[in-house]
C-alpha cells in the first residue's frame, strides 16, 4: 500500500533561557522556556535521509541564547517575533516558523529597614523570589508574510467566596446535587488570546502593556460578576477583555470548576453557616469556550488551552 508523508514540523523544545539585565546596581530577570518548531521543505529527510534541507535542532538551540544576548528580551512576544523572523528569512527551505513561550515571573525581594552588615539593605536590587501564581505563555507563527500571535496564560487560580449561585438547572434520576444560592466560584485559569497584528505593515502592539492590562481586565470582570453559573463568569471575562482591548480579536478560556463543599458538621452538634468547606480536586466541571469580537472568525485551536 502506498503511502504519502503528511504534516511534519521539527525543532528543540524547551530551551530555558535566563537573561539578567544589569541596570547599574540593579538587575533585572527575564526568565523564559521556548520551543521552536520548523516546517517547510522537509520531503527528502523523510523519504531519504538527506539532511540538505535541515538545519539541526542544537543550532536552534544556540540561536535562542544567541539572540537573547544580541536583542535581549524585551517581551515574550517580542522575543519570539526575532526568532521567527531570522528562521523564516534566513533558511530558504524553511516555510513556517512557530515559537511557543512560557515566561516565569520573579519578584524583586523587599528587603529589611535594619542596614546589612557588608552592603546595606538600600543597595539590595539584584535578590528575586519566584512568583507562584500563573505561567504567561506565548506562541508566535510566521510564514514570511503573515504573523499570528497567540499569547496568554495558564495556572492562575482565583476565587469568590460568595456573589455565586447554581440553581434552576436540568434533574433527572441521577441528579443528586443541591441547588445553591451562595456558594464558593472558585477555579484555575487558563486563557488565550489572539492579536489582530498579523503583518509588519501594522503598528505592534505594545506587549508588555497588553498582558497586563488583559490580565487586569480579566480579574476585574471575575471579581465583579454575580455569578449565576461559570459559563456566565467565562463569558464576562472574555467580553471585558474584547471591548477593552482593540489590539485583541478573540479569547478562549478553558475553566476547571474547582468545586467547594460545605462539610457536614452536624454529627459534631455544629451548625455550618456556608463557612467550613472541603475543596475537592476531581474530579470537576471543565467549563470551555471562545469570545470573539464580532464578525471576526474563531482561530484559536479548541484544544490550545490544553497545551
Amino acid at each position: 500500500m502506498a503511502t504519502i508523508l503528511g504534516q511534519n514540523q521539527y525543532g528543540k523544545a524547551e530551551n530555558r533561557v535566563v537573561k539578567i539585565t544589569r541596570d547599574g546596581d540593579t538587575h533585572h530577570i527575564k526568565d523564559l522556556n521556548v520551543s521552536v518548531a520548523l516546517s517547510g521543505d522537509m520531503d527528502d529527510v523523510h523519504y531519504s535521509g538527506s539532511n540538505a534541507n535541515v538545519l539541526p535542532t542544537d543550532t536552534t538551540k544556540n540561536t535562542v541564547y544567541a539572540f537573547a544576548k544580541e536583542y535581549g528580551i524585551e517581551s515574550a512576544e517580542q522575543f519570539g517575533i526575532h526568532l521567527a523572523r531570522w528562521f523564516v528569512g534566513s533558511q530558504e527551505p524553511i516555510q513556517r516558523a512557530r515559537i511557543r513561550i512560557e515566561e516565569y515571573a520573579w519578584d524583586r525581594i523587599a528587603t529589611s529597614d535594619a542596614n546589612s552588615k557588608f552592603i546595606g539593605s538600600d543597595e539590595v536590587n539584584h535578590s528575586f523570589v519566584r512568583q507562584g501564581m500563573e505561567t504567561r505563555v506565548t506562541q508566535i507563527t510566521y510564514d514570511g508574510k503573515n504573523w499570528e500571535v497567540i499569547s496568554g496564560l495558564k495556572d492562575l487560580v482565583v476565587m469568590n467566596s460568595t456573589n455565586s449561585e447554581f440553581w434552576g438547572y436540568v434533574k433527572d434520576k441521577y441528579t443528586t446535587l443541591k441547588e445553591a444560592y451562595d456558594r464558593i466560584l472558585a477555579t484555575q485559569v487558563s486563557a488565550r488570546w489572539r492579536f489582530n497584528w498579523s503583518d509588519d505593515e501594522q503598528r505592534m502592539p505594545n506587549w508588555e502593556k497588553s498582558y497586563a492590562e488583559t490580565r487586569k481586565h480579566m480579574l476585574q470582570a471575575f471579581a465583579e460578576t454575580y455569578s449565576l453559573s461559570l459559563q456566565q463568569t467565562l463569558y464576562q471575562m472574555g467580553s471585558r477583555i474584547i471591548n477593552h482591548r482593540s489590539e485583541i480579536d478573540e479569547v478562549r478560556f478553558s475553566l476547571p470548576n474547582k468545586h467547594h463543599f460545605l462539610v457536614d458538621l452536624e454529627p459534631f452538634g455544629l451548625k455550618n453557616d456556608n463557612e467550613v468547606y472541603f475543596a475537592a480536586d476531581r474530579p470537576y466541571g471543565l467549563i470551555e469556550a471562545t469570545v470573539l469580537r464580532d464578525g471576526v472568525d474563531a482561530r484559536i485551536p479548541v484544544d490550545m488551552t490544553n497545551l
